[in-house]
């Protein structure tokens, strides 16, 4: 399965997706900061699972109903960084969906994800990541899960990298940067954590109207538990 990960950059970039769900085949389609009130039921045949409505900057999850059925979706409020408590409303950092496989009759988690921003420490990006996977595990025990998005994390992922790896998710970098518009933020800010599943690829797509990058993350379904490590997929 194909899955489109893409900050929207305060809705900007919202004109750009039905190109590129049809462009790259995409079966998800994973945002952050979306205009939730003006979102369509259908991006490029995908269907929107459900949005979130407590933040000024949405999250929002599309898929192929042709390829699965959502049987839950959930938003979760995540630990709320000074930016959050001044710049309201910014309830819900985590959206995700449980979906089945109708080939494989499979079920899996999916969940787009939006951390604090630059102005909060790392440990507190850390913490939300670490809360999110549990709340995760919660929404579909022993299920797959595929977490992707913002992460706002541009420096000292190998501190980042134990904790995931620690918790037996894997943490998957795309090929490419997806954030260059800062000389002193640049690099890897859009990533992939996942646990049940193999990543075969992530690839950092061209840049359009956003000033991030969207991803495209190839995943399938995995025979072995994962170890948990960091991988960089070229």
């Amino acid at each position: 399965m194909k899955i489109i990960s893409y900050n929207l950059r305060n809705n900007r970039a919202s004109g750009e997706l039905s190109d590129l769900v049809n462009r790259f085949e995409a079966d998800l389609l994973c945002l952050q900061e979306s205009d939730t009130t003006t979102l369509m039921e259908e991006v490029g045949g995908l269907r929107l699972a459900d949005s979130t409505r407590r933040n000024r900057l949405g999250l929002a999850l599309y898929y192929r109903s042709e390829k699965f059925t959502c049987t839950a979706t959930k938003a979760f409020e995540l630990k709320k960084s000074l930016h959050d408590h001044v710049m309201k409303p910014a309830h819900e950092r985590l959206l995700a969906s449980r979906l089945t496989d109708l080939e494989s009759g499979r079920e899996f988690i999916a969940a787009s994800f939006h951390a604090a921003p630059l102005t909060a420490l790392n440990s507190l990006r850390r913490e939300q990541i670490r809360s999110a996977h549990e709340q995760l595990h919660d929404m579909g025990p022993g299920l797959p899960t595929l977490m992707v998005g913002d992460f706002n994390y541009p420096i000292f992922k190998n501190q980042l990298s134990r904790r995931i790896v620690a918790s037996g998710y894997d943490l998957t970098l795309s090929d490419n940067r997806t954030y260059t518009r800062y000389k002193f933020f640049r690099g890897h800010f859009d990533l992939a954590t996942s646990i049940g599943l193999q990543i075969d690829n992530v690839e950092t797509l061209p840049r359009g109207t956003s000033d991030h990058m969207p991803i495209l993350v190839t995943a399938d379904f995995g025979d072995q538990v994962n170890e948990g490590r960091e991988q960089h997929v070229a």
